[in-house]
């Protein structure tokens, strides 16, 4: 299974690479709305997803028989303040999570700056959390392992 995986992995690598979701220029030009091309690779995106998931939720377990139960987040000033966070970010730096990746495998060494960024972001997040989360409203997080 993890052999499967993890060539689920390079394909999906070889495909934002080739896409150019992981080249700067093309990730400008869709914020300035000069090239529309990536728009529509995250609309091809969501439009494979919501059968994929619509199909899981239908089905009810995973292929190992584990029960699966989508339910949706909740809403609250957080995510717009993560939103417009993580959208600045990625306009900076022309580099979301997932391409952060592709980008450091195609070997752009810019790419370890981002990295740095959004783990420091990530950890200072966990840092400030206590503090931020009753003016935004945010539920509480508990820690520990989880069920995944």
């Amino acid at each position: 299974m993890s052999s499967l995986l993890f060539s689920l992995g390079v394909a999906f690598g070889l495909v934002l690479s080739r896409s150019g979701a992981t080249d700067y220029d093309y990730i400008q030009k869709m914020f300035l709305f000069t090239d529309l091309q990536l728009y529509g690779i995250i609309g091809v995106a969501v439009a494979v997803a919501m059968p994929g998931l619509w199909l899981l939720q239908k089905r009810g377990t995973t292929l190992h028989g584990d029960p699966i139960k989508l339910t949706s987040k909740p809403s609250h000033r957080g995510n717009i303040v993560g939103g417009a966070l993580f959208g600045v970010g990625w306009a900076m730096t022309g580099m979301c999570p997932g391409p952060l990746f592709v980008t450091l495998g195609e070997g752009k060494v810019y790419a370890i700056a981002a990295l740095a960024g959004a783990l420091l972001g990530t950890w200072l997040f966990g840092v400030v959390y206590d503090r931020i989360r009753a003016p935004l409203k945010m539920p509480a997080i508990t820690a520990g392992p989880g069920a995944g």
